[in-house]
């Protein structure tokens, strides 16, 4: 699946110009996951297949919309996230043992039976559909959603009620939550969406809407379902925050003692593991339905989940333990994650102040009990986190994306963005737009975006909007050019990071990024603000140094240890850093390897450390490692 050539008007190109950034003439967008989502091509076919599928399996169509919209916002999204979900009715599918979220590349993936909560296939079946074609086709992905009510419906209430009011069980049921809580307040919110109404354009372009309707929900027909309750007490949480404890599942899942989820016993920072970073995500679906994945055999959880309509927090592993969420091992074993409700395409329709709040107060909290720095280096996105290998690395995650607001989270964190802290005479620059103002253009799902506020700015191989946007070669494998698309994180800079300045041609400047000069357009300098920090470059008479994903140990350190050689630490380089190239570092830091392999056997795991050091750098939009040996600190 693909775009089709896209030609920039030249009234477009003033538009785009007028916020500073804009899209090249004659770009090729290059594939994009979401495309499926043509099929649905007319602005009205999502409102028809919403009513076509209502009446088709007896669902009242404000049920059906309600709940496809409090799962998805009636946004087409296929998989790519934290619940497997797929399309509007954000349909599961998980096959267990996600290498990209789960322990790392260095995981042998294991057998997992997750039949009970893959409602797409459940779906599939119902309406006799290929569970592929729910993926890619939304109005079939509608048809099984419908299904699968009527099904709960006639579970909860003996047959399927024509009365709206007695859908509550159904919609209980299909937030496959087992906590009182979770979900009855999805039912809840479903039922507070019938009375208030919704409207609203997705972001392939479909009007839809709602009326609304009152409608009293009958919450008995819940009352057979057996639900649990959540613990609200012993939470790592600050006070003030509505904090609830989930935990998430750890069990074993076969005979094999290897193969378990959905976490690693640990005793951080006591056994030798400091916590490090602190790692933003969103969820790409709702809170509940992250819930639900990190309770079942998924192979994948975080420590927090934050609700975007109240800012609530749901805790599901302590922070002590290592959830597998970053996809990268090496960050799993010094992170704490924060998994945030929403969909990084749609993220200012779901990043609300209420989360930025309640999540910059937990940050502030896990921060200072665990010593972590606030600043970009430390508190960072899923999208800044390198793979450990070059296969992961342009697989690697993307959110939370162009649309969450840096500056607005720094400054509820009391360390704002700003030049106070810089060195004008360092030569380094942090990027640092204008949120409100810095609206660049992106394209997504086959559609060029309306322009609205955002953390990010586009990269360019010259100084000028007609030349090609810098490409990743682990994103364009076949050497093609960057693109404008959302999730084309290689030529993108966010608010807050760092880099080294090489060169300004009027109202461009020039950063070392990547491997290469990279081009952005800064007027009076109005994107940046001076930076501070150490200054690395490859060491002299060397042409080039290899770029890691991890700081791993030399193999020598794990002499001794009785750790096999297939279960040791390994990081492959990403990239070669030129010589001549310089970049920000933080650092040194010592190599280091948590061996956890056995369920419910901490006696078996094992924190090995390396003579090796690193310095961590921003090499391009995500982070790496470079061998203190390898490197020559050209500034302190």
């Amino acid at each position: 699946m693909g775009f089709s050539m896209r030609k920039v008007s030249a009234s477009l190109l003033t538009v785009a110009l007028a916020t500073s950034l804009a899209i090249p003439s004659g770009f090729m967008p290059a594939a994009n996951e979401y495309a499926a989502a043509e099929s649905t091509r007319n602005s009205e076919d999502l409102q028809q297949a919403f009513e076509k599928a209502a009446e088709e399996f007896k669902v009242p169509q404000n049920v059906l919309m309600a709940v496809a919209y409090n799962q998805s916002r009636w946004d087409y999204h296929k998989g790519h996230s934290e619940v497997g979900g797929y399309g509007v009715m954000n349909l599961v599918q998980i096959d267990g043992g996600e290498f990209a979220h789960g322990k790392g590349e260095d995981v042998e993936a294991q057998s997992v039976d997750n039949s009970v909560i893959n409602t797409l296939d459940q779906a599939a079946n119902l309406i006799g559909i290929d569970p592929e074609t729910l993926k890619d086709d939304p109005e079939q992905n509608i048809r099984g959603g419908a299904a699968l009510l009527a099904e709960y419906a006639r579970e909860t209430a003996g047959d399927i009620p024509s009365n709206p009011e007695d859908w509550y069980g159904a919609i209980v049921k299909y937030s496959g939550s087992e906590f009182d809580a979770v979900a009855k307040e999805f039912a809840d919110d479903v039922y507070a969406t019938i009375q208030q109404g919704a409207e609203r354009t997705t972001i392939t372009g479909q009007k839809v809407s709602m009326k609304a309707e009152a409608v009293t929900p009958n919450k008995s027909t819940a009352d057979s379902i057996p639900l649990r309750n959540a613990k609200f007490t012993g939470t790592d949480c600050p006070n003030g925050l509505e904090c609830s404890f989930i935990p998430a599942l750890y069990e074993q899942f076969s005979s094999s003692p290897t193969n378990y989820g959905n976490y690693d016993i640990a005793n951080r920072p006591h056994d030798g593991l400091d916590i490090r970073y602190i790692i933003i995500h969103d969820i790409e679906g709702s809170a509940q339905s992250a819930i639900n994945h990190f309770r079942n055999r998924s192979s994948v959880s975080a420590h927090y989940i934050l609700d975007s309509d109240t800012g609530k927090i749901t805790q599901m592993v302590r922070p002590e333990d290592v959830p597998w969420h970053a996809g990268n091992w090496y960050f799993n074993m010094h992170s704490i994650g924060f998994e945030h409700e929403g969909f990084a395409a749609k993220g200012t329709d779901w990043y609300s102040e209420q989360m930025y709040r309640s999540s910059a107060k937990l940050v502030k909290y896990l921060a200072e009990r665990f010593d972590i720095p606030i600043d970009r280096q430390h508190i960072i996105g899923h999208d800044e986190i390198p793979g450990l290998t070059p296969a992961r690395q342009g697989l690697m995650h993307w959110d939370p994306g162009a649309y969450w607001d840096w500056s607005h989270f720094f400054n509820l964190l009391g360390e704002p963005i700003n030049p106070s802290k810089g060195d004008k005479k360092s030569g380094i620059v942090t990027i640092k737009p204008n949120y409100n103002t810095n609206k660049p253009s992106f394209t997504y799902a086959n559609q060029l975006l309306e322009p609205q506020s955002s953390s990010l700015i586009h990269l360019y191989t010259e100084p000028s909007f007609e030349a090609p946007l810098i490409s990743d070669p682990h994103f364009h494998k076949s050497g093609g050019k960057g693109t404008t698309n959302l999730n084309d994180w290689g030529n993108k800079a966010a608010i807050g990071q760092s880099y080294y300045q090489v060169d300004q041609q009027g109202d461009w400047t020039a950063i070392d990024y990547g491997g290469k000069k990279a081009w952005f357009y800064n007027p009076n300098n109005k994107y940046t603000v001076p930076g501070d920090g150490i200054l690395i470059s490859p060491k002299e008479g060397l042409d080039s140094i290899p770029v890691y994903g991890a700081a791993y140990p030399e193999q020598a350190a794990y002499d001794g240890t009785g750790i096999a050689a297939s279960a040791r630490g390994v990081a492959e380089p990403l990239y070669q850093m030129p010589k001549g190239q310089t970049y920000v570092a933080t650092g040194p830091i010592q190599s280091d390897y948590y061996h956890a392999k056995i369920f419910n056997d901490p006696s078996t795991n094992q924190v090995v450390k390396g003579q090796d050091e690193y310095y961590q750098i921003y090499f391009n939009h995500r982070l790496g490692f470079v061998k203190k040996s390898d490197v020559d600190v050209v500034r302190k």
